[in-house]
């Protein structure tokens, strides 16, 4: 468990408090909130007070709903659109829904993209683009969090360092972190 929360954890982290500046009761809207960087952006925005719509296909509703959204948006059957405006979305897709997502934007509001640079920023707000860094103070906080519960990782497999190779080039889309076991 604790090899999946560095990078995901304040990944989520440092794009809702630093770079989204999140408020108690803001409105986020999580692309891929059922994946690894998703569920901790789901369970981290719940905690500080925010109204959580989460975004995924259809098998990922449950997931997402189980990490803690209050909304699921299934983007090969629902309408994006029809979530309205929200002060935070955090984009893990890019392209066509970082676009559209950009216009969903309240004023004052932000798009912060792990995705690649912003192509479409809100009319009256900031598009954030970042690369996560390391912070011993952040990822403290995070690793309390998961001590206490109020945190938990999401892991897709674990594999043995033999199975590495495949593990990361897989037939499907992984749900959750892949953990690669080094020793026995």
């Amino acid at each position: 468990m604790g090899a999946s929360l560095p990078i995901s954890g304040l990944t989520a982290w440092q794009g809702l408090f630093v770079h989204g500046r999140l408020e108690v009761g803001q409105s986020v809207l999580v692309h891929g909130a059922a994946g690894g960087v998703g569920s901790m952006v789901v369970q981290l925005a719940r905690e500080a007070g925010a109204y959580v719509i989460g975004t995924g296909r259809t098998a990922d509703r449950q997931a997402a709903l189980d990490f803690g959204v209050q909304e699921f948006v299934d983007l090969g059957d629902d309408s994006l659109e029809d979530v309205g405006e929200v002060d935070l979305v955090f984009d893990m897709i890019g392209g066509d829904i970082q676009r559209r997502s950009a216009a969903l934007v309240r004023a004052g509001g932000t798009l912060v993209s792990i995705a690649g640079p912003p192509e479409a920023r809100p009319a009256d707000g900031l598009a954030v683009d970042f690369v996560v860094e390391a912070d011993r103070a952040q990822l403290s906080e995070l690793a309390q969090r998961v001590r206490d519960g109020r945190l938990r990782t999401n892991i897709a497999d674990v594999v043995s360092l033999d199975e590495a190779v495949a593990a990361f080039n897989p037939t499907e889309r992984a749900k959750g972190k892949t953990i690669i076991r080094v020793r026995p």
